[in-house]
């Protein structure tokens, strides 16, 4: 039996993974899906498995933060939207990655991978590979959004944007000044392209900029309704499942 820990804040994407896992290999157990940082590091500190899938992108913080915290020696195949951060993991320890959506085929092949022992977990330096990452931390992200309104075309400062938040099939960004400009990019992608120290995915609908929230106040079951500047026109709650990594994340 292969025990396998799938460390991914997006329920559906979590539940995904573990379905082509079983139908690829019955005898792999998914013994925990966990959806932030802060849960990872406290399972991983006690408990010891075979395999791990990492979203680079969590909740609460890049998920190589779990490398300041504790040590790592179980193999790990990195999963991401975004795959400059996945094409540094590569090159730098040979980790295998897989960039979402997970397709069946590459899936299989990186399980192979994995069983047939190409993977040295000796040879990987995950200290060298969260210095890279952090000396190129500018690189990563978006730095600026190019924007239409009507024929018009205008970039906006990512430290301009206030939340973004979708309606339907399309995604708003708002501005600071009020000012709603459609995208050209789902909440998904979204997620992967900000600093999550800046911005948090509170729901389906929002992705929120910590200096837009202007008041916060204790919903039902544990979660938060949040006030935002300029104000929305739906209610902005944070979800029952992003509850903990949203507290988390105002409290860094």
């Amino acid at each position: 039996m292969t025990e396998v820990v799938i460390v991914e804040d997006e329920r559906l994407a979590a539940e995904k993974l573990s379905r082509q896992l079983k139908n690829i290999d019955s005898q792999i157990e998914i013994v925990a899906c966990l959806d932030s940082v802060s849960r990872a590091v406290k399972f991983l500190s006690s408990r010891s498995v075979d395999l791990i899938f990492l979203d680079v992108h969590l909740g609460d913080d890049v998920s190589f933060s779990i490398f300041e915290k504790i040590k790592i020696k179980t193999p790990i195949i990195f999963t991401t939207a975004y795959d400059q951060y996945a094409i540094k993991a590569f090159k730098l320890n040979s980790i295998d990655y897989l960039l979402k959506p997970v397709s069946k085929t590459d899936l299989k092949a990186a399980l192979t991978k994995y069983f047939d022992g190409k993977q040295d977990q000796t040879s990987v330096d995950y200290e060298v590979l969260l210095r890279s990452l952090q000396s190129n931390d500018a690189s990563v992200y978006q730095t600026r959004f190019m924007v239409y309104k009507g024929d018009k075309v205008k970039t906006i400062d990512v430290t301009d944007v206030a939340y973004f938040f979708a309606e339907g099939k399309y995604v708003y960004l708002v501005e600071k000044s009020g000012f709603e400009y459609l995208v050209d990019y789902t909440l998904d992608k979204l997620k992967e392209y900000l600093n999550p120290q800046r911005f948090f995915r509170i729901n389906r609908q929002f992705i929120i900029q910590i200096c837009a929230i202007e008041e916060m106040v204790n919903y039902s079951k544990g979660r938060l309704q949040i006030s935002l500047n300029p104000p929305t026109k739906k209610d902005a709650i944070v979800s029952i499942e992003r509850a903990t990594a949203f507290k988390n994340w105002l409290n860094k």
